[in-house]
């Protein structure tokens, strides 16, 4: 095992995500945690707001405290808007610095785009095109050309690893696609109750944003990659009475008389090599149960009562593979650990 020890700092250390990234990298055998940060937490331990973490930890700090010469990898758990702008400042001044973001800041290539799905404008954009969006198992050998790394949505994730094999491959209708997806509320941060203040919170099950949810932005980009004109679908997220946990089911035709079997073989050798996919036997029924605190994905193919129609499930653990654990993946391939290290 490789006796490199590489020295980090996490801004935003006390959300939902930044504690799963606390957790999971004291776990990481080449990693020395040497700043945890928070603008509002200064002073306290981080044990304070999650007893999971046993390891002697230093203290939370303001930003302004961090010497950034002692750092190698920042990671930024901070709303939309702030890691472009701390991105910006530390850029240039510190060139062996690498950035791992976990917010939407640089998901979108296209200034007016961000502008126009998060209402702010982007105060970084000479850097959006030196950033790499990066879910882990497309990107294995790219990512370590860039210093900035954009991690993904966690509802894109579970929906890309499925989808952008089928379209690469051309197995699929691109015009009719339909993706319902399930996410426990802890997805919308410690403000949950802000933004979803309806009756029986914790017992009901709630529909949201089905014309314009800002992940259709990550996805649209995405797609746009695979160099296959306009591709048609239909996005609609749900918040359930769980904390945290996804699984989207994704509704497609396939061409040329392709069978479900067709599209689970195809995506068992697409994920052969991914440690973190695992695509079940064909109509295996699936939850999330089995994902929950992993960085796992779990994946099946079901043929429905239609033969011209297939459903295939995809079920992650929104915090892990959808935020923290694949932030921790993508550092390893960028730095060139061993891409299941700290994580298995």
């Amino acid at each position: 095992m490789s006796k490199v020890i590489t020295k980090i700092a996490i801004a935003g250390a006390t959300g939902y995500v930044g504690l799963d990234l606390v957790y999971l990298l004291t776990k990481h055998p080449n990693i020395k945690i040497s700043y945890l940060c928070s603008q509002n937490n200064s002073g306290k331990k981080i044990n304070t707001f999650d007893k999971r973490i046993k390891k002697n930890l230093p203290k939370l700090v303001k930003l302004k405290r961090v010497n950034w010469n002692n750092v190698d990898v920042l990671f930024l758990s901070l709303p939309n808007g702030k890691a472009q702008l701390l991105i910006k400042y530390l850029y240039n001044k510190y060139p062996h610095l690498k950035f791992i973001d976990l917010s939407a800041d640089f998901r979108i290539k296209n200034k007016l785009n961000y502008k126009k799905w998060y209402k702010i404008n982007h105060q970084a954009e000479n850097l959006i095109d030196k950033a790499i969006y990066s879910i882990s198992e497309f990107n294995k050998t790219k990512i370590k050309e860039h210093r900035i790394v954009s991690n993904p949505g966690c509802y894109p994730t579970s929906i890309q690893l499925v989808l952008n094999p089928l379209l690469q491959q051309k197995m699929i209708n691109k015009n009719n696609i339909i993706i319902d997806s399930k996410s426990g509320f802890s997805g919308a941060g410690k403000s949950y109750r802000k933004k979803f203040n309806y009756k029986n919170f914790y017992e009901s099950t709630y529909a949201y944003s089905v014309t314009k949810h800002r992940h259709m932005a990550e996805i649209n980009e995405s797609l746009k990659l695979l160099n296959l004109g306009k591709i048609k679908y239909v996005f609609n997220p749900q918040i359930i009475p769980t904390f945290r946990g996804i699984l989207s089911c994704i509704y497609v035709e396939p061409k040329n008389k392709i069978s479900a079997s067709g599209i689970h073989k195809k995506l068992q050798k697409f994920h052969k090599k991914n440690p973190f996919v695992k695509v079940l036997s064909l109509n295996k029924n699936l939850g999330t149960w089995n994902v929950i605190n992993t960085n796992n994905c779990e994946i099946s193919v079901c043929q429905t009562i239609q033969k011209d129609r297939i459903v295939i499930l995809s079920a992650i653990d929104n915090l892990i593979k959808g935020a923290a654990g694949q932030a921790i993946q993508n550092m390893n391939l960028l730095l060139g650990f061993k891409e299941t290290r700290g994580l298995k």
